[in-house]
């Protein structure tokens, strides 16, 4: 596999950690769905959040990703909020959810294009020569969107998310719908980035994010029930944990 063009950099933010959340609380009506979640990721760590459905994770990736507005409580990236317009900071971010944000009337190619644009990427065609390459999507990339399969698509939602090579990296279940060739490169990835990026994945598998993650933390009705770093947990152990905190077997 092709090594990533460049090493993120993240700006000269006086914070050790590239994301924090405290108090963060998202209600929607009468359902909250995030019930105080205090978060301190460093730069550099690979925090993986296992949670059942309905957990949270969804909201909370969205909310770092300043997609929605918390109810209460702070989001900080890099040291700064979100949230208050400050310049550049969605530079820092690459955002994989459940919508691909890929505008489907356009190609592969066209969406790439655009983002580069957006993003300011100087050599745009080496670039997405490269990150199409990575991912394996290069024979799609005259392809309107919409005529691409769900697996393809996801592929492509997480060759926009790198393309700008950014310093932080927010996934949610990035792996659903895609086949094992592609898991396997995800996992590839997550597992040798260049030094300095911060990532947050969530997932519903377990081996995955002891396979990938640096620290592991479990989320459930909306809090963070248990967090430990990889090199002091086992699969059998995480389970047991798991299915005692969280009442289901992951």
């Amino acid at each position: 596999m092709p090594p990533m063009a460049l090493a993120p950099q993240h700006d000269a933010s006086p914070s050790p950690y590239a994301i924090e959340t405290k108090g963060l609380v998202k209600r929607y009506g009468r359902t909250s769905a995030l019930r105080g979640v205090d978060l301190a990721v460093p730069w550099g760590e690979c925090l993986a959040l296992l949670g059942a459905n309905g957990s949270g994770k969804t909201t909370l990736i969205r909310a770092l990703a300043a997609l929605v507005r918390p109810t209460e409580g702070e989001v900080r990236i890099a040291g700064r909020d979100p949230f208050k317009g400050a310049p550049g900071l969605r530079r820092l971010l690459g955002v994989v959810t459940h919508q691909p944000f890929l505008y489907q009337d356009l190609t592969a190619y066209e969406n790439l294009l655009f983002y580069g644009r957006m993003y300011g990427i100087s050599d745009q065609e080496d670039r997405i020569q490269q990150i199409s390459g990575l991912l394996r999507v290069e024979a799609h990339l005259h392809r309107k969107v919409r005529t691409l399969s769900h697996g393809t698509q996801q592929r492509l939602s997480l060759a926009r998310a790198l393309l700008h090579d950014p310093p932080i990296l927010l996934l949610d279940e990035p792996e659903t719908g895609l086949d094992q060739e592609a898991q396997q490169i995800l996992e590839r990835l997550l597992k040798d980035r260049p030094p300095g990026r911060t990532v947050v994945l969530t997932t519903h598998s377990l081996e995955q994010g002891l396979a990938v993650g640096s620290r592991v933390a479990l989320l459930d009705r909306g809090r963070i029930v248990y967090q430990e770093q990889r090199d002091l947990l086992d699969a059998g152990g995480l389970r047991a944990r798991y299915a005692h905190l969280v009442g289901a077997t992951p």
